[in-house]
């Protein structure tokens, strides 16, 4: 099949007979992210026939497909009404959560490199990362891994040019204009600055997914001892991080 394009609507892109991507543009900008999510969440209330899964990005959404029940011209069309009645990308937002971080030395090794590139102290680095609101704008890579928007443009740093070949699980990390909090250890091109003891994916707890696509972050600097106790309470499947709304 070939692709189809709305007037003022996305890109559908035919991924085989088990997934379509619905794309919206081909940048990161929060109102394409807030854009992004309203029309996920739109197309999910609607329990289309042969749908799996929806799996948002910061600019498109990948639909999962079974292909013996569902009706890929059905499901166009939705998406294409859904696009153009304009979702409301205002809707609620998803849980804000407070989640400890501790920065720099063995848990952030890339903390003062990071901060020589902004022309900053260690400590005014942290202060920057840890001040702004974030929004979960995706997840994915590895099981948990959620991508942040909303860091200060003074942090963007290009990502290594040789990737480790993995890194702590839990790391906070920044790659170019985005931050991330990293899941299972694994391999990584991005700035390691910190690590958190939450555990964003952890097999067996309820809920074993933690953060969701639309949530949102604000970091809280700890000490090495307190991050070492709330780290022994994860351990037992605590989740550690607050939701404070």
């Amino acid at each position: 099949m070939e692709e189809d394009r709305d007037a003022n609507g996305p890109v559908i892109r035919y991924l085989g007979d088990s997934a379509i991507s619905v794309e919206f543009g081909d940048r990161i900008d929060a109102g394409l992210v807030s854009r992004v999510h309203a029309f996920d969440a739109a197309l999910n209330q609607l329990c289309l026939a042969g749908v799996i899964e929806t799996v948002p990005t910061y600019r498109a959404t990948t639909v999962h497909l079974d292909p013996l029940r569902a009706d890929v011209r059905e499901i166009e069309a939705a998406v294409l009404r859904l696009a153009s009645s304009e979702c409301d990308a205002g809707g609620p937002a998803g849980q804000l959560w407070e989640v400890p971080v501790a920065y720099g030395k063995d848990f952030g090794i890339d903390l003062e490199d990071v901060a020589a590139h902004a022309g900053m102290t260690p400590s005014a680095l942290i202060e920057a990362h840890a001040d702004p609101e974030y929004l979960v704008a995706m997840v994915g890579f590895l099981p948990g891994f959620s991508y942040l928007s909303g860091l200060d443009p003074r942090l963007s740093m290009p990502r290594r040019s040789e990737p480790r070949a993995r890194i702590p699980a839990s790391s906070i990390s920044i790659g170019g204009q985005q931050t991330a909090i990293s899941s299972i250890e694994g391999p990584s091109g991005w700035h390691v600055i910190g690590r958190t003891p939450v555990r964003p994916f952890h097999l067996g707890r309820m809920p074993e997914f933690l953060f969701e696509p639309g949530d949102r972050i604000r970091f809280r600097p700890v000490s090495a001892r307190e991050w070492s106790q709330l780290d022994r309470d994860a351990a037992r499947g605590a989740l550690i991080a607050k939701s404070i709304e």
